[in-house]
């Protein structure tokens, strides 16, 4: 899986993922235009989203209900070093279950990708190319 962000300026950006395009900026306290959402928001729309999958796909393999799955998500701010954590999935279910059913949602939800994706430590490579600039002379 590959997502390519590019540049638009100050400090909005461009995320293409396949044929999608979403962009990231920042609100006008922080020199942005607020053109888009910032990167800790895209961050909680990925797990929100995610959480949202898993819970509506159990709805739907019980024939529970086939939409109407909301999902918010927060996280703290937390320094040294600067991170989010301490987050939290509230998923609102559009119809009525029992506990048994409640904590097999729950634990579908916790199957996320994204759940586990921040709940394990990953390894993060890094790697700078310096672009190559062809002059034109004239």
């Amino acid at each position: 899986m590959e997502v390519k962000i590019s540049h638009l300026g100050q400090v909005k950006f461009a995320v293409q993922a396949r044929s999608h395009t979403v962009v990231c900026d920042q609100p006008l306290e922080n020199g942005g235009e607020d053109a888009g959402v910032t990167p800790p928001e895209l961050l909680l729309a990925s797990l929100g989203a995610c959480a949202a999958f898993y819970a509506a796909q159990y709805l739907k393999t019980r024939n529970l209900a086939q939409a109407g799955v909301e999902v918010t998500v927060a996280a703290d701010k937390l320094m040294q070093p600067a991170r989010y954590g301490n987050f939290r999935i509230h998923v609102v279910c559009p119809v009525a279950l029992t506990e048994e059913q409640t904590q097999a949602m729950m634990r579908s939800v916790r199957h996320c990708t994204i759940h586990n994706t921040l709940s394990s430590s990953s390894e993060i490579a890094v790697e700078v190319e310096m672009a190559t600039r062809v002059a034109v002379l004239s």
